[in-house]
Order: structure tokens, then sequence, then C-alpha cells
């Protein structure tokens, strides 16, 4: 049976009319009437009367079969098109914890792909070593300044977006109703070490002349809900790119006003991009 025909005839049973599943289905009226006749010589019975236009017998017992085979169709038809968007030898990313904002989420193949979140300093080593296909590294930078990645191969970088940093406060932190603060104001506050969860301390001593940010607490893990979940808490302060800490219960994100800094993200590869080529050109293109 022509799923064709079949659908044609779906939708003029549904609209009771020949000339209006002409239009909806972008045919010719004589076009619809032609395929409604050459399905019912197929099946070698009338399916529809014609005037008024309603299915018969025959026909209702067919729309009782059309609805999961039409539906059965168009989920192989996904499922291909899903499986010929994949890498074709699968593909393994591995990115920093905050490197994973949603717009990166959001280009990545619906299947084939195996996403490893490691230490930020593991990334380069992972896609050096074959590891990874590819790596997505981030930290904090002057606008439009390139990362300082570990010198552990030739690796290609490309920069693949910027956004702002935010301070991740309690709600009752004194400081928590302010517009915007300055780093070099809090360099003497409680900080949270999470160097592969948050930004590092190092990258914000660095930022505010080689000096502060003293550790309250330690945290070593890329999980950064268990990160704010200490900044909530009261446990120290951190500093995150703004989709990250924006909307986390009992937290207030306060804006860096100086120095100009954002969180940048980078696309690393050794080399030419090879079969992860399409999904490095999802994440250059659209980021």
């Amino acid at each position: 049976m022509d799923p064709h025909l079949l659908r044609t005839y779906v939708t003029v049973a549904r609209l009771a009319s020949f000339s209006d599943a002409a239009r909806e289905l972008g045919y010719t009226q004589s076009a619809v009437s032609q395929q409604i006749a050459a399905l019912e010589q197929d099946l070698g019975a009338p399916l529809l009367t014609r005037r008024p236009v309603a299915p018969t017998a025959a026909g209702h017992r067919l729309l009782e079969h059309a609805g999961p085979l039409l539906l059965r169709l168009d989920a192989a038809r996904a499922d291909v098109v899903r499986m010929a968007a994949a890498p074709e030898h699968g593909l393994t990313l591995a990115t920093a914890a905050t490197a994973l904002a949603p717009r990166v989420l959001a280009v990545l193949p619906p299947s084939g792909v195996t996403l490893r979140v490691l230490p930020r300093d593991e990334v380069p080593a992972a896609v050096a070593t074959g590891t990874a296909d590819l790596g997505l590294v981030d930290g904090l930078a002057a606008p439009s300044d390139p990362l300082r990645l570990p010198d552990v191969a030739p690796l290609t970088t490309y920069g693949v977006g910027e956004e702002p940093v935010r301070v991740l406060l309690p709600v009752t932190h004194p400081l928590a109703r302010r517009t915007g603060l300055r780093l070099g104001d809090l360099a003497d506050a409680r900080w949270l070490d999470a160097p592969d969860a948050g930004l590092p301390l190092a990258q914000l001593r660095a930022a505010n002349g080689g000096h502060g940010f003293r550790r309250a607490m330690r945290y070593e893990g890329t999980d950064v809900r268990a990160l704010t979940a200490l900044a909530a808490a009261g446990h120290g302060l951190t500093l995150l790119p703004c989709s990250a800490a924006t909307e986390v219960p009992g937290t207030v994100a306060v804006p860096v006003v100086e120095p100009r800094v954002v969180h940048r993200t980078e696309l690393v590869y050794a080399g030419a991009p090879g079969g992860a080529a399409a999904v490095a050109e999802a994440l250059a293109g659209r980021l």
C-alpha cells in the first residue's frame, strides 16, 4: 500500500472534502481524486462516498489501521534522520563543567555522543592524547582575549562564546542588594575554592593584580549544583558565568562591574576536527 495514497485518503476523510484536502496537501483536486481512485483500485473496495464525502464501511476499517501505520512511518523517518545527523563513529566531547551552557547543549547531536566532564586543566590533555575528539575549556578573561591553556601539544582553539560573570551570594549577605560589585572589594571575603566547578580563585587573583581571595572551603568536584548549594548555605562566595548563577534558590547573583571580565568558552581540537567536523562547525557557528 502506497503511504502517500494512504495519507491523502486520511486527509480527505478527516476534512470530508476533496478540495479542502487538495489545498492542505498542496495538490490539485484532480490529483487527489486520482490518488483516492488508485488506492480503491489497489484494495479492491470503495473507501469514500462522493456526495457527501464520507468513509464507507471498508473506509472506516482502513482508518483504524491508517493512524498507527502513518505514525510508525513518521517515527522511522525521524529515527533515520537522527542517526544520519550523529557522527559516523561516535564523538567524545571532553568539557569543563561550567562550559556546558544551555547554548552548548542545544547544538549537540541527539545521539552518538559521549560527554566527559573533566577537571578544567585535563580537557586539553584528553584532546591531545586522543581520548576525546573535541574539548570545551573555559575561564575568566578580558573580552575577546584568548584563554591561557596548558602547553600539552599543538592544539587548535576557537572562541565559541562569552558571557557576563556573577558573584553568587547568599540572600542574607550584606552585599546581596548591590546592583554591581568590584572584584577588588571582595578580595578579603571568604571564598569557595572550587577550581573545576566554578571559576578558579587563581584567575580571580590574576584579575586583581595577583593577591587576595582567601579560601574558606575547598570543593573538589565538577558538580556546579553542589557548588551553588554551598554558596547558598553561606560557606563562601563563588564566581560563575551568568547562565549558571541565575535562579539559584537562596542566592543572589550580582554582576561584576570592575575589572571588565567575561566567562569565555573555547573549542579545542588537534589538527582538523575529522569525523567531529559537523559538531565542531555547529559549536563554532552557533555559539
